[in-house]
């Protein structure tokens, strides 16, 4: 989406500059922070359509960042990570923290670019969308597609906007199997770069998030996922 702003949270000069110039080039408004403190208080003062965090930033942290935005700002905009840190518990901990998107350090470009594309895209379908939203109500998890939140026995529960497609898609649909193509297609939209891991990255951090209830999200073995009927 040409035009929209774009916050980079970056501490290496060479990778700040270098994303600035690529976004800049493809229509985007870029602005950019060393530190977590200095992003913070940048996107306080004017709020971004999406921002690209680093974990390892000097003094707050971007896992810190990101909780802050997510757990305490309550965002709508989307935050992806882009970090050397690619192991699995630390794509978990982002994910968990609230990122929408989690990307690993030396990236390619243009796969960056089309992840960014893609996150302002849902987020520009989302806010135009004039289908009725809908209340689901499944095993003692609610539902609500207006407002974009998700309850597990009474209890909000913070979701990611990624966790919260998949599980409004599978809940959606009881008892049908999805493959992992499909499950990126229905959340990320056509011809997103994902792979099959990190769809079992996703939904391994929705089970957690849900607890107990997180078991109705089921695996079927060399197939996909289903939400249990």
């Amino acid at each position: 989406m040409s035009g929209s702003q774009i916050i980079v949270v970056e501490d290496e000069a060479d990778i700040r500059e270098l994303l600035e110039h690529h976004l800049r080039r493809e229509g985007y408004s870029v602005r950019s922070f060393f530190s977590g403190e200095d992003a913070l208080a940048g996107i306080r003062s004017q709020a971004p359509d999406l921002v690209l965090l680093d974990l390892m930033l000097p003094g707050i942290n971007g896992l810190e960042v990101c909780r802050q935005l997510k757990t305490i700002e309550r965002v709508e905009y989307p935050v992806l990570m882009v970090t050397a840190r690619g192991s699995e518990q630390d794509i978990i901990a982002g994910l968990e923290m609230g990122a929408d998107d989690y990307i690993v350090k030396p990236f390619s470009l243009p796969v960056l670019i089309a992840r960014v594309r893609r996150a302002l895209s849902r987020l520009r379908r989302d806010a135009m969308s004039q289908e009725p939203a809908q209340t689901v109500e499944t095993q003692g998890i609610q539902i609500d597609e207006r407002r974009h939140e998700v309850s597990v026995d009474g209890v909000c529960v913070d979701l990611t906007s990624s966790e919260f497609s998949l599980l409004n898609f599978l809940a959606t649909h009881p008892g049908w199997v999805y493959t992992r193509s499909q499950i990126v297609k229905a959340v990320h939209g056509e011809n997103y770069p994902v792979t099959d891991r990190s769809v079992d990255v996703m939904v391994l951090s929705l089970r957690r998030k849900l607890g107990a209830r997180g078991k109705a999200v089921e695996t079927v073995r060399g197939v996909g996922y289903r939400f249990a009927e």
